[in-house]
């Protein structure tokens, strides 16, 4: 009885979050792992990188060949979100580190924007 139940309550929770995956702006659906990390994006970056990290007047896209992994791995997106970086590519200035971010959050982050650079053909 109590297997059944936590299978109940497991397979009603995957619905629940399988439902929650998003689609992008052009009607492309972003599977559940990136949909997780989109959510931290807008939460922690899309205010200066675009809410579908194409840029703002306060910040660099992150659809751009500069962010393509073989430019800037994920290592650089680890410290930029952690510790800040320097402005090396843009006049945007200097990044700050993003105010009480977890690395979990930003492992989620990076995965939501290599599958958007995907998606947008950058690699």
């Amino acid at each position: 009885m109590v297997k059944r139940l936590l299978f109940f309550c497991v397979t009603l929770l995957m619905g629940v979050s399988l439902s929650s995956a998003a689609t992008t702006d052009s009607g492309v659906r972003v599977p559940f792992k990136q949909a997780v990390g989109m959510g931290k994006f807008k939460q922690n970056c899309a205010q200066c990188h675009g809410e579908w990290a194409r840029g703002t007047e306060q910040g660099p896209p992150l659809i751009h060949n500069y962010y393509k992994p073989s430019h800037h791995g994920d290592d650089a997106f680890y410290r930029a979100a952690m510790s800040g970086v320097k402005a090396h590519h843009w006049r945007f200035g200097d990044m700050p580190p993003v105010e009480g971010i977890k690395k979990r959050d930003v492992t989620r982050i990076i995965s939501f924007v290599r599958w958007l650079q995907q998606a947008n053909n950058l690699y």
